[in-house]
């Protein structure tokens, strides 16, 4: 019987359409939904009879693991435990989106190990399970709706070119699938990037949309020294921070980007464009550290949500972040280990800037072991 397939484009009631979706699901049958990549084919991993037949479908051999869809990063960090940090990064900066992240599962402790073992052993290969969360928001409003993951992968023949309109994925899978969700053609037309990652790095397993010089920059750790304005702690703050961890990886400030870290800076209150205090500049130079080519930049959303650590030059700025992003409440900390501030040297003498840009360097050198650590 071939499969019924709807058109998204055309629907008055989307959400009939995810509650469809769902109950399909939840009967053991087989649904083939829209992403950004491909179209893929679904089952409910609370399902085992429906797992087993996405093999039948796409004549998949079975030592080849399906993928797991999630809602969400959070989601994903419920089924793994020991998550490495670069596997973090790259998941809490590029999902939803067009990657598949292959990580080891955990220890017993580990939803995906709670699994009915015919699932697990379809998701599963040699502790890892590979995980995606598609940006699609269909597939997005189904997985809220579910009580568990996906047991997910391309909707097309095994072998053949994957499928980026749904009549190609009805024509592929016909006889198996119970309903297709049309959206017309996929976003970017081909597979999501595969990636195995670690607590040693990561490596491409598939080529796919994103290219290797982005998931350079995503996997890199990200420091921002963060204070009011930008144009004076803040960005003696940065430049002292590189200059501390160049030393201490004996490379270059230059280099450090190649050594899978990133510092920037940012303020809570800052214009954009404004340049460094003429008395920051005049301190750091005396110390062999130019920072004229600063430029003052706001702490926004898309900042926070990329920090692996975030350093305020005071507990009121640390106050003001989680206002607003309560989520960056693990990765936000003062600057200065026991928790005191570094005052505000604005509008101050010369010999003002020199010690706060010595109490700086004093409270970021006993923080650089611990920023190297987490690098390697």
């Amino acid at each position: 019987m071939p499969p019924l397939v709807i058109n998204l484009r055309k629907a008055s009631d989307r959400r009939d359409l995810v509650h469809r979706a769902v109950q399909t699901l939840a009967e053991g049958k087989l649904v083939v939904f829209p992403t950004e990549t491909v179209y893929g084919v679904a089952a409910s991993v609370q399902c085992p009879a429906a797992v087993d037949r996405i093999y039948a479908a796409k004549g998949r051999p079975r030592d080849s693991p399906l993928a797991l869809a999630m809602k969400s990063y959070d989601d994903a960090m419920d089924y793994i435990t020991g998550m490495s940090g670069i596997a973090q990064r790259l998941a809490r900066r590029c999902w939803p989106g067009p990657i598949t992240l292959v990580m080891s599962h955990g220890e017993d402790g580990s939803l995906v190990q709670n699994l009915h073992p015919q699932v697990l052993q379809a998701v599963s290969s040699e502790g890892r399970v590979g995980i995606r969360v598609p940006s699609h928001p269909v597939i997005h409003d189904v997985l809220r709706m579910l009580s568990g993951p996906l047991a997910f992968t391309s909707a097309n023949l095994s072998g053949q070119p994957a499928a980026v309109t749904g009549e190609e994925a009805a024509k592929n899978l016909s006889d198996y699938v119970s309903l297709v969700l049309n959206d017309g053609p996929c976003h970017y037309g081909q597979p999501s990037t595969v990636i195995a990652a670690d607590a040693h790095g990561w490596r491409c397993l598939r080529e796919g949309v994103v290219p290797q010089s982005a998931l350079e920059r995503y996997s890199s750790m990200l420091i921002l020294l963060v204070c009011t304005g930008n144009t004076c702690r803040s960005p003696m703050a940065e430049a002292i921070l590189k200059g501390l961890i160049a030393k201490k990886l004996a490379c270059t400030v230059e280099e450090l980007e190649s050594r899978g870290l990133r510092i920037g800076s940012a303020g809570v209150a800052a214009s954009p464009g404004s340049a460094a205090s003429p008395e920051a500049v005049d301190v750091l130079k005396g110390q062999g550290m130019d920072i004229s080519g600063h430029r003052s930049q706001p702490l926004v959303q898309d900042l926070v949500n990329e920090a692996d650590l975030i350093l305020t030059l005071t507990n009121v700025h640390r106050e003001a972040i989680l206002r607003t992003w309560p989520q960056a409440d693990s990765r936000t900390k003062t600057l200065r280990v026991d928790g005191g501030d570094v005052s505000d040297p604005i509008g101050a003498p010369l010999d003002v800037y020199r010690r706060c840009a010595a109490q700086i360097e004093q409270a970021l050198g006993e923080r650089v072991e611990e920023i190297v650590a987490e690098l390697s």
